[in-house]
């Protein structure tokens, strides 16, 4: 027993003198190891501290090598500033002992020139005693004084001056003449030229072409009713005859004749032909012809570029297409008229714009309605004032017939171009005008009596239509206006044969069920 504690003993002194010697030893090695390793960072440590120090002194001597050559730099382009600054001191140094040279010589040409003029004077005032002199000699031998020959010789220079400016101005006048006379032709010679439209002749008559002669019974009606409506609603003569497949239609207006014509067509497209249709469809054509009108102004103004114009302005412009000057189509010479007054101000350096305005408005007074007793280049320059255009626009289209004066450079334009459009072999003809004009005032007679509502002169002049309202008129009033009309007609009138004088009275009851 005892050896086994023993020996326990002895294993457990042992284990410990182990352990001790084991952390003995252990500790030893770690302080060796902690040494070695406070060793190698103190070596490593000084190694990167010398490595700083020497970019450090590296980085400060590459610093002062390029400090010390901006500094090089700067002295040299110093040095080279003050090489010219001295310079220029050298060169200004010399200019001004030029200067100083020069202002000496001036000083000693001063003293000349004072000494000089001293001597002038003298001589002056010697000459002037030698020259009063000589005047006093020449006044005792000539009988007058100075004033008086100076004055006689002025007259005879102002005389031969005066001989001589009219001479001049003679001679400047006639190459004027001449050359403005050459320049004219060349300009309207050019223009016409440039300007080289058909000749549209107007007549009275227009032919309405039919596909069978069956339709004409159709639109005669039974006796004659139909024709007879459409005649006093158009106010167009209808001319029925053995012409196949034709219909003439016969009247001065060529508006009347369109109305006559579109409202034919319709009825014989419909078929349905009557009276009643009959005043229906012509109201519904005269309602489409006004804007066909309207339609046909803003066209020809867009063609020739035109623009801001009153919208009355473009229907009158539109109502041209329907009437004649002279047999000569209305719209057609305006339009003609506008570009050759467009030409003539391009080649004259006036503005062709306004050119072409006054040319195109030059006759609306033709187919306006207002004041009919006015001539119409004074009612048409009234109307152009109305509608607010220009002065020289208004002065152009009152004064191309010479009826008021000229106050623009557009005016004498607008006449020349006038006159050129009418000119034109062919296209005018004055018979036809004066006849529709004969018409004309044959219809207006009718329509100053009271009660009268439309007239239609028909059939050459040979027949004038008169219809009146059936409440403001009665049998015997129509009897008797028929007579009267007759009567004012052949009094202030002259035309050849006789005239027809027809009054209608219509009396209609119309009532609606409901």
């Amino acid at each position: 027993m005892e050896s086994i504690t023993i020996a326990i003993l002895s294993l457990c002194g042992a284990v410990f003198g182990f352990c001790a010697a084991y952390f003995v030893v252990n500790n030893v090695v770690l302080k060796k190891k902690k040494a070695q390793i406070l060793k190698e960072a103190e070596t490593e440590g000084e190694n990167i501290k010398k490595e700083k120090i020497f970019q450090a002194k590296e980085k400060f001597l590459q610093l002062k090598s390029e400090h010390e050559q901006f500094i090089n730099e700067r002295n040299s382009q110093i040095q080279q500033i003050e090489n010219k600054v001295k310079q220029k001191e050298l060169v200004i140094n010399q200019q001004n002992q030029e200067i100083n040279k020069k202002q000496k010589e001036i000083d000693l040409i001063k003293e000349n020139l004072k000494a000089q003029v001293e001597i002038v004077n003298r001589k002056s005032e010697e000459c002037d005693k030698l020259k009063q002199e000589a005047i006093e000699k020449i006044e005792s031998i000539a009988g007058m004084t100075a004033a008086e020959a100076k004055a006689q010789l002025i007259e005879t220079m102002k005389a031969e001056a005066k001989t001589q400016a009219m001479s001049y101005i003679n001679d400047v006048m006639d190459e004027a003449r001449l050359t403005a006379s050459k320049e004219a032709k060349r300009i309207v010679i050019n223009t016409i030229q440039r300007t080289a439209p058909e000749t549209a002749i107007e007549n009275a008559v227009t032919v309405f072409n039919i596909e069978s002669d069956e339709i004409k019974g159709r639109i005669i009606g039974r006796e004659g009713r139909n024709i007879r409506a459409l005649e006093a609603a158009t106010g167009v003569e209808i001319v029925v005859d053995d012409t196949p497949e034709a219909i003439l239609l016969s009247a001065f207006d060529p508006v009347r004749r369109e109305v006559a014509r579109l409202a034919l067509h319709q009825l014989v497209t419909d078929g349905r032909i009557h009276p009643a249709r009959i005043e229906e469809v012509v109201a519904k054509v005269q309602k489409q012809l006004e804007e066909e009108i309207l339609e046909t102004g803003k066209r020809t103004c867009i063609d020739l570029g035109i623009h801001g114009l009153h919208i009355e302005l473009i229907k009158l412009i539109g109502r041209m297409k329907y009437r004649s000057s002279y047999g000569q189509n209305l719209l057609q010479h305006a339009r003609e008229v506008a570009n050759i007054c467009a030409i003539m101000a391009s080649e004259l350096g006036l503005n062709p714009k306004a050119a072409k305005r006054a040319g195109l408005l030059h006759d609306i007074g033709k187919v306006s309605d207002e004041d009919p007793e006015l001539p119409h280049a004074i009612l048409g320059m009234k109307l152009a004032e109305k509608y607010k255009e220009k002065p020289e626009i208004c002065n152009a289209i009152g004064a191309h017939h010479e009826e008021v004066e000229m106050s623009s450079l557009l005016s004498p334009l607008v006449l020349v171009g006038d006159a050129i459009s009418g000119a034109r072999p062919g296209a005018r003809r004055e018979v036809i005008e004066s006849y529709i004009k004969r018409l004309q005032d044959m219809e207006n007679i009718a329509l100053s009596y009271p009660g009268v509502t439309k007239t239609y002169a028909i059939q050459a002049g040979r027949e004038l239509r008169v219809i009146v309202g059936s409440e403001q008129v009665t049998d015997q009033q129509a009897e008797q206006l028929s007579i009267d009309i007759a009567k004012k007609i052949q009094d202030e009138m002259v035309y050849p044969g006789q005239v027809k004088i027809t009054v209608i009275r219509e009396t209609r009851s119309v009532s609606f069920a409901k």
